[in-house]
């Protein structure tokens, strides 16, 4: 069951990182564009090959968005992953579009220049890449935690040793 989620709730999800993941169900031309602070990219048409990489474990929250309420990318993925057997699927209708015009910080491409980003205070756009880097971060240890069950042989002192007769 798909269920919806806020423009206020994911600020605070944002805010107070816990075990959750943010998708964005639009296309990676798009996502490259501008996304929500720690986003990792899905688009419909990817979503069988990319939920066992990005969401290994089947019952932590999922959040899903896309452009805004008139698109249905995010519907399309969110029904996707309930259908693979994903528990906690949320939804924001809202979007990107809702987003952004709350003003809230989100990740721009830095080399574009666009409108919002030539409207915004140099101050303002610090503090977005800050939290776009801070957020990308938890995410990426988020990622790693979840594949520390697989050992790497030289972090835990061992030395590759040639079978016998090699």
């Amino acid at each position: 069951m798909v269920t919806e989620i806020t423009r206020d709730e994911l600020k605070q999800k944002l805010e107070h990182p816990k075990k959750f993941t943010l998708i964005d169900a639009l296309p990676l031309e798009i996502y490259r564009q501008g996304h929500l602070p720690g986003a990792l990219n899905m688009p419909s048409e990817q979503v069988d090959r990319l939920a066992t990489e990005i969401l290994p474990q089947k019952d932590n929250e999922v959040i899903v968005y896309c452009a805004g309420p008139s698109c249905h990318a995010s519907e399309d993925v969110a029904f996707q992953l309930v259908d693979l057997g994903y528990s906690n699927v949320r939804r924001y209708v809202g979007g990107k579009q809702d987003w952004i015009d709350a003003g809230f910080p989100h990740c721009e491409r830095w080399q574009a220049k666009s409108r919002v980003r030539a409207r915004q205070p140099r101050k303002v756009r610090r503090r977005n890449r800050i939290l776009c880097t801070r957020t990308l971060l938890i995410v990426i240890l988020n990622l790693m935690s979840a594949r520390e069950r697989r050992i790497n042989p030289r972090q835990v002192g061992l030395q590759h040793r040639p079978a016998p007769g090699a």
